[in-house]
């Protein structure tokens, strides 16, 4: 790593519209590269029932901390409730999915340590391809590359 920190403002990051989900956005702030791959760490903005898939990272801890709205976490067997202030820790190798369950739109901090699993989200915002984009083999790679598996949909 050539820094010796970093700092991004408020309004600064690489920001990511979702084609699908009208609302939902990613802001980009810590970049695995500009880190030394120790973490990547982004921040979405989260309409009311956006939810992501059920996954789990093989290479990568991930950490949600919720800063606004209410998101509803499913990891291993457990379903917890979380709102503003919230945060879960979800260890490589265990299965995990989200929803924002409240009535507003929400804000959830996502980190991931290393930055490994983070580098899918940093190549999603370069190529502007979402999974529904990709044909099965590109999908894979794209997966292996990054240390993620995919579980099937959310069950919440």
């Amino acid at each position: 790593m050539n820094t010796q920190g970093i700092v991004v403002q408020p309004d600064e990051g690489l920001v990511t519209l979702s084609k699908t989900t009208p609302g939902r956005f990613y802001a980009l702030k810590l970049l695995g590269g500009a880190t030394g791959d120790s973490i990547m760490l982004f921040e979405e903005t989260v309409p009311a029932g956006t939810k992501s898939t059920l996954h789990l990272h093989h290479d990568s801890d991930e950490i949600a901390y919720v800063l606004s709205g209410e998101v509803t976490f499913l990891i291993g067997e457990e379903v917890t409730v979380g709102g503003p202030g919230a945060c879960a820790f979800m260890p490589r190798g265990v299965p995990h999915a989200w929803k924002s369950t409240g009535a507003e739109t929400g804000k959830v901090l996502f980190f991931y340590t290393p930055a490994k699993a983070g580098g899918l989200i940093e190549e999603q915002h370069r190529t502007g391809r979402s999974f529904a984009a990709m044909g099965e083999a590109e999908l894979a790679d794209t997966l292996r590359r990054h240390g993620w598996e995919l579980l099937g949909s959310s069950p919440l």
